[in-house]
Parts: C-alpha cells; sequence; structure tokens
C-alpha cells in the first residue's frame, strides 16, 4: 500500500462504521477512495442533482440542509454524508455546503453498495430502524410543501365580527363598513346550548357577505329594517384552526364559498376569504376546479379533463404527500359530477322532489388518484313515486354518468352506478339496507360495505349522506358479530411477502413480476382502518381522519395507529410517484409497480410498510374474529 493509503486506513479505523470492517475490507477500500478539497462557502451537493460518492469529513466542516433551506447537520471530522441520495434513486436529498476549508475522502457508491450487502454492522449503521425510517420518509415527504404544514389559524388577521339574528339588514351593514369587513356571523341569543360540546357552535346560526346584500337585499329591494336572518345563509361550511391551507383552498373550491368561518373548539375564531388565499398562496391544480364550473356542455367537460393528469403531475412534482393529492383529486372529480348535474338540471328543468347525489369510494374518503372509475349511488325524498318520479331521475343519472365516461371517469365494471335502479332509494330505504347488512352479515352485503360504507353527499340535500353515515356508525359501533364478519372480509387481501419477505409477484401476463399497490397495499389498509373506526363509532370518511379517532379511543397498542398511518402515506405516494412516472412516459397509468426499478432505501421501506399491513390484519382478526370465537364458546 501507498503511505496515503495506509493514512486513510488508519483514519478510517477509528470512525465507525468503518471500525466493524475486517482489516481486509478496510485495506480495499482506502485503495479505492478519492480525495477531494472544498474551500469554505463552496457547495459540495445541490438539491435533486446525481450523487456517486459517500462522503467522509477527514478535516474541516461540513454543514447539511433540509430542502428548504433549514440547517440539518454540521459535521467535523469523521462525519458522513450523502447516504440519503444513494439509498433514494442517486439523487441528493440534504444539500451540503463547507463550512470551513474542508478535505473529503469519497466512497463510489458501488463500493458503498457491495459493503452494505457484505458487512452487517456497516449495513446496519445506515439502515438502523426499518420502521423509524419509514416514519422519517414520510415526514421529510410532508415537509417539503408549506401548504401540508401551514395551519389554517395562519391566515387568519382579525377576529369574527357578529351581529344577533334580529339586528336589521341597515344596522348590519352599517356594521359591516364601520369594522371593514366583507361578512358578518349571525347569532342566537335564545339558542339553548347543545349537551352534547360537540354539537355547540358558539351560537353562530349563519353568516352574511357583501355578495349576498348585493343578491338578497339590493337586488330584491328589501326592506332594510328586515331582519339580518330573514336573508343569512343559514347552512356555513366551516373548518378548525388546525386544518392546512390547502384544507382551506379545497373546501372554497368545493363549495365555491368566499368567507370561511374558521373554528377552535368548535366556536368560530375568524373568518378566511378569497383574498386571503390569494394573498397566501395557491396550488395550480386547484384554479383546474373553478375552470370545470366554466365549461358550458359535456363536450366542453370531456376536453377540458384531459387537463387532470397535468395537474396531478404538478402536485407530485411540487412534493405534495399522498393525503394532499388524494383531496384534491377527489375534489376535481367532485366538481366534474357537480358541473354534469348543473348541466343535466339546466337540461331536464328542475328536480321534481329534493334527492341527493352521493360519492362513493376512494372519492367519498377524499384519497382519489388517477385510476379510477365511477362508484355513485342517489338518495331521493321519501316521497318518491316511480310512476311519477323514474323518469326524470333515469335521464338524470344517465345524463351524469355517461358525462362522467366522456371525462374518463369509467363506468363502473360491478354496475355500482346511480343510474342501476337498485342504487336509487329513498333516505328511509337506504336505511334499512344498511341495517339489514349489518345484522346479516353475509358475503354480498359485506362486500357492499367495503363499496357503500365510504359515503358523500356531492349534489344536493348533502345533509342525508351525513344523516346515513351517522345511522352507520351507531348500527356498526358494538356490533360485534357484524365487526368479526367486516375483520375476516378485510383480511382477504394479504401483503405481498413470502416467508422469508421477499415479494411475491404477480403472475398473470401485462403486470407479470409487478406488484398491484392497490389491491395488495392501500386498499387492504383502509379496510383494517375501516373496521377500527367503525368499532370506535367513528363517522369521518378519510383513512388518516379515522386513524385519529381512532388514537383517541385508544383501541390499538401505542404506535400502533402511527405505523398504520405512516404506511398508509408511504404506500400511497409510492403509487402516485408511479402513476406519474407513468403519465410522464406517455403509457397509460397503473397501480402495478416493479420493485426492481425502486432504489434500495425505497424497496427496504416498501417491504416495512407491508409488514406494517400484516401485524394489522394479525391484530384485527386477534380482536375481532378471535374474540368472537371464544365469546360463543363461553356461551
Amino acid at each position: 500500500m501507498q503511505p496515503e493509503q495506509i493514512d486513510i486506513q488508519r483514519f478510517l479505523k477509528r470512525f465507525p462504521p468503518f471500525d466493524d470492517l475486517p482489516d481486509e475490507a478496510l485495506i480495499h477500500l482506502a485503495k479505492q477512495i478519492e480525495i477531494a478539497y472544498y474551500v469554505a462557502g463552496s457547495d459540495i451537493l445541490n438539491y435533486a442533482e446525481p450523487v456517486n460518492d459517500l462522503f467522509v469529513v477527514r478535516s474541516g466542516a461540513v454543514e447539511t440542509f433540509r430542502r428548504n433551506g433549514d440547517l440539518y447537520n454540521r459535521l467535523d471530522m469523521g462525519g458522513i454524508f450523502g447516504q440519503m441520495g444513494l439509498m433514494m434513486r442517486g439523487r441528493v436529498r440534504f444539500p451540503a455546503k463547507a463550512l470551513e476549508d474542508s478535505l473529503l475522502y469519497c466512497i463510489p457508491a458501488d463500493l458503498f453498495n457491495d459493503y452494505c450487502d457484505q458487512h452487517e454492522g456497516f449495513s446496519n449503521y445506515f439502515e438502523v430502524d426499518n420502521a423509524a425510517l419509514l416514519h422519517q420518509s414520510v415526514v421529510d415527504q410532508t415537509n417539503k410543501n408549506d401548504l401540508t404544514t401551514d395551519k389554517a389559524k395562519c391566515l387568519l388577521k382579525r377576529g369574527v365580527v357578529t351581529v344577533t339574528k334580529n339586528t336589521p339588514i341597515s344596522k348590519a351593514a352599517l356594521i359591516m363598513t364601520q369594522e371593514q369587513v366583507s361578512s358578518l356571523l349571525i347569532t342566537d341569543p335564545d339558542k339553548p346550548i347543545e349537551s352534547d360540546p360537540e354539537d355547540d357552535d358558539g351560537q353562530a346560526i349563519g353568516i352574511i357577505t357583501d355578495r349576498d346584500f348585493i343578491t338578497r337585499v339590493i337586488g330584491q329591494e328589501l326592506d332594510l329594517q328586515t331582519p339580518i336572518s330573514e336573508v343569512m345563509s343559514p347552512d356555513m361550511v366551516t373548518l378548525d384552526e388546525n386544518a392546512y391551507v390547502y384544507e382551506v383552498m379545497l373546501a372554497m373550491l368545493r363549495f365555491n364559498v368566499h368567507h370561511l368561518p374558521i373554528l377552535k373548539k368548535k366556536k368560530p375564531i375568524g373568518i378566511i376569504t378569497l383574498a386571503d388565499i390569494v394573498r397566501y398562496e395557491s396550488q395550480s391544480s386547484l384554479f383546474l376546479v373553478r375552470g370545470i364550473f366554466a365549461q358550458q356542455s359535456v363536450a366542453e367537460l370531456a376536453s377540458y379533463a384531459q387537463w387532470i393528469p397535468e395537474a396531478f403531475v404538478r402536485m407530485v412534482n411540487e412534493d405534495a404527500n399522498s393525503h394532499m393529492i388524494g383531496s384534491a383529486m377527489s375534489v376535481i372529480g367532485r366538481s366534474f359530477k357537480q358541473r354534469l348535474l348543473e348541466l343535466a338540471e339546466d337540461t331536464l328543468g328542475k328536480p321534481p322532489i329534493p334527492y341527493c347525489f352521493l360519492a362513493l369510494g376512494s372519492m367519498a374518503r377524499d384519497e382519489q388518484l388517477l385510476v379510477t372509475d365511477q362508484d355513485n349511488a342517489m338518495i331521493l325524498d321519501d316521497n318518491y313515486v316511480a310512476e311519477l318520479h323514474g323518469e326524470y331521475f333515469s335521464a338524470l343519472t344517465k345524463f351524469v354518468c355517461d358525462g362522467l365516461n366522456a371525462c374518463g371517469y369509467v363506468y363502473c365494471t360491478g354496475d355500482i352506478m346511480a343510474t342501476n335502479p337498485k342504487w336509487q332509494l329513498t333516505l328511509s330505504q337506504w336505511k334499512d339496507l344498511f341495517s339489514q347488512w349489518i345484522t346479516r352479515p353475509d358475503p354480498e352485503a359485506l362486500l357492499h360495505c367495503s363499496i357503500f360504507f365510504d359515503l358523500d353527499g356531492v349534489w344536493g340535500e348533502s345533509q342525508w349522506a351525513a344523516e346515513l353515515r351517522r345511522h352507520i356508525a351507531i348500527q356498526a359501533k358494538g356490533n360485534s358479530k357484524f365487526l368479526a364478519a367486516l375483520a375476516r372480509n378485510a383480511l382477504s387481501r394479504k401483503p405481498p411477502l413470502g416467508f422469508f419477505k421477499e415479494f411475491v409477484m404477480e403472475k398473470d401476463g401485462r403486470h407479470n413480476n409487478t406488484i398491484n399497490l392497490k389491491r395488495r397495499g392501500t386498499a387492504p389498509l383502509t379496510d383494517v382502518i375501516r373496521v377500527h373506526a367503525l368499532a370506535v363509532g367513528s363517522r369521518a370518511r378519510n383513512s388518516f381522519e379515522r386513524l385519529d379517532d381512532i388514537i383517541e379511543a385508544k383501541l390499538l397498542p401505542d404506535g400502533s395507529a402511527q405505523d398504520l398511518s405512516d404506511a398508509l402515506e408511504y404506500l400511497s405516494i409510492v403509487r402516485v410517484k408511479h402513476q406519474a412516472t407513468d403519465v410522464n412516459q406517455k403509457l397509460e397509468p397503473d397501480n402495478n409497480i416493479e420493485p426492481d426499478n425502486l432504489s434500495r432505501f425505497e424497496r427496504r421501506n416498501l417491504k416495512e410498510a407491508f409488514q406494517v399491513l400484516s401485524a394489522a390484519q394479525n391484530f384485527l382478526k386477534y380482536r375481532h374474529t378471535a374474540n368472537t370465537t371464544m365469546a360463543g364458546i363461553k356461551k
């Protein structure tokens, strides 16, 4: 060995993980190392650039940073950096800069990978705990975008301004002028406080905006002494102060409102306006929603829908997390339904009785991605008479479902669509049907539960959807027989891991040697979460929000719910990135990934996520099916 190589060997021997390497491996390593010198203040690694070496600080000091510029770590003699990039597609994850004049040892990527494979101690140093790495990967993904970290309360500039329901319109207008606000909350001093704190909204019963004054007062030439309650909007859309900024945007777009009251412990503390949002920041994908409502025909909507993949890819490129992407894509899908229903009513005339158009499945859960079909249904008023009203609603549902298909939301192969008379039921009939499925959970009923129990009202009497969710929650909670049956059904799809924790691939021609991440990953995870959510009486629609309720109920062992959340986020984001790659390569997006195309880091985290799913299924089996069996024996 050359003298400088002996010096490198002796230096590395002083620091982990090199101190665990056999002498022959350390000697070989010393011969392969290259030396680099960086002056103080110079860039060593820039974000997303290719990284080809593991770096060891011989002398000087190096700082590494998060993508947003925050300091991540400061390294001196013996410090190591660059490993995260080598383990994640060979791209820099943490930019690095020389704090002082620095001498660095550069270990080639191929040699780094070989030593990880050959030397367990060396590998363990970098891989540490798989669950911790999975969690950190999810956290890093979430922290990349301000829209997923900034809360609604950061947009509030002042408190709410209120008037009582009997205030004359003239006085309310004067107060708005004096306070320089564009909206008022209306209170009812006579309203009794609900016994359930969850239902106490601080006595606010409505909202009035400047636009309402124009359309409802001036436009109608209304007497200015009329009580403000006569022109207010009683059905307020609200969000909690801890909602993310992107959720504020989505709520405004989804419900087409310009003023959104923000609540703290169910009480209004401020109002966010559209102007606040514009001043803050907007995602281009959200502007797509406004364009949907400007289209004047099904043909125009179908043409406009071609922009959806581009909006999806933009969100991926901007490092949005899966919850944000799923919410945005669901709002886009709902908006197409809403605009089609508007056009249908323009064509067919006003509906003869009230109704509610339902979204089902991933759209209802705010978890929709690019690859999706249409699952929908309809709630009809209890006064529905088929002979009088059937023709109108048959025409309306055909108009909407055909339009959705034209816009890329293809027909459901199982005919779970509002065009099917089987899924056009009155509110009472829906309640009876859900009760029947819960009390007699045969295989067909359980199949329907996995679809229909995730529902949301997108048009019409949307409160009926909330009423159905409440009915389901009350009927299912504590029903051990039903929960056990649903749990067994949720165990039917196993994660794709073999006996030795190796991936089990699909073997069906076109998708040979791939893994369907929806069928084998996210779908069974949402099934597990749904069972636990029903067991605790949760009325949440979104899987992550259901997990919040499960954590609050202390149903799972400590840390298990967070593991489920991390696993769902990781599997979802791998699906998201795969579909975005398909779009960029002008391929038809699907859910089938090829593990060989993933980095070592990604494959390890994918296995960890599947192991979390496997453990969750085992716990579900123990908690529900085993306990039910034991109860039967005791009887």
